[in-house]
């Protein structure tokens, strides 16, 4: 679809942007035919700052979206975004105050809050280092102490899954079938990880594999692509999982996103909402 309306969209945040960024990126999602500039105003927390980041502001106008908590460097950026004639919506307050309301507590004015490096941020970093050393069918020895494995065939997903889930707290090995050689034996061992298949279709697969090929610039058709080849190396998997009995999810349809979604939903019913990191 051809791009049709280009706007400007300024994130200024008094931490690091990050829930900014994510909020502006589903929003976005929800739109097709625009370009958007985004431009993003981190660790701003002083007013002098403030008005450096609102003269690029006033070069480039554009919808503002904010996290400052401040309420006095809300006020000024409000009243001169109000003066230039634009739109400054405060990102989070609907909720804070949704949240306020059922606590019955009043927010901590503290910039940042939510990064604050508490248990669940070690967890986090530990299991991404854990998940960074197991990829790729790497460190089979260690497999018994990761939460997740995840196990499917060539270019299912496997490692930008596992590191998804690595960011959500999960340590995540994942180990790819390979059709000329046997399952690693290890796998039939695993007793305490949640193990789960990734699977495709024939067509996306092959889609995939070849793209792949031409960005390494090597031939696209190759036994890699061959059809039938792939259909059998598929068949082979699922007849894999389904001897183990092994959850199976279809990435075909879904993003990274969807498809780490339904593993933490297996984790969950297997083990308890206790053991989630948030």
């Amino acid at each position: 679809m051809p791009v049709s309306q280009r706007i400007h969209l300024h994130l200024l945040s008094d931490s690091t942007g990050e829930t900014l960024e994510m909020i502006a990126k589903a929003g976005l999602a929800q739109f097709e035919g625009v370009e958007t500039a985004k431009h993003f105003w981190p660790m701003v927390r002083t007013e002098g700052h403030l008005d450096r980041v609102l003269g690029e502001v006033a070069e480039r106008p554009g919808l503002v979206l904010y996290t400052i908590v401040n309420p006095a460097l809300r006020d000024h950026l409000e009243a001169r975004c109000r003066v230039m004639g634009l739109q400054a919506i405060a990102a989070l307050d609907p909720v804070v105050h949704a949240l306020s309301g059922v606590i019955g507590k009043p927010m901590v004015m503290r910039p940042g809050r939510q990064h604050v490096m508490d248990e669940a941020y070690f967890a986090r970093v530990d299991a991404i280092h854990y998940t960074i050393a197991h990829d790729d069918g790497v460190g089979p020895d260690g497999w018994e102490q990761a939460d997740i494995v995840l196990v499917g065939v060539s270019r299912t997903s496997k490692t930008p899954t596992s590191i998804y889930l690595a960011n959500r707290g999960f340590k995540t090995a994942n180990v790819p079938l390979v059709p000329t050689s046997p399952p690693p034996a290890a796998l039939a061992e695993l007793r305490a990880p949640l193990v789960v298949g990734l699977t495709t279709n024939n067509d996306r697969l092959i889609a995939v594999r070849r793209n792949r090929l031409l960005a390494m610039n090597q031939a696209p058709e190759t036994d890699y692509v061959d059809p039938e080849l792939v259909a059998t190396e598929l068949a082979m998997a699922r007849r894999l999982f389904a001897d183990r009995g092994w959850p199976v999810i279809d990435v075909s349809r879904r993003s990274i996103e969807e498809s780490a979604s339904a593993i933490i939903s297996l984790y969950e019913a297997r083990y308890g909402e206790e053991k989630l990191v948030s």
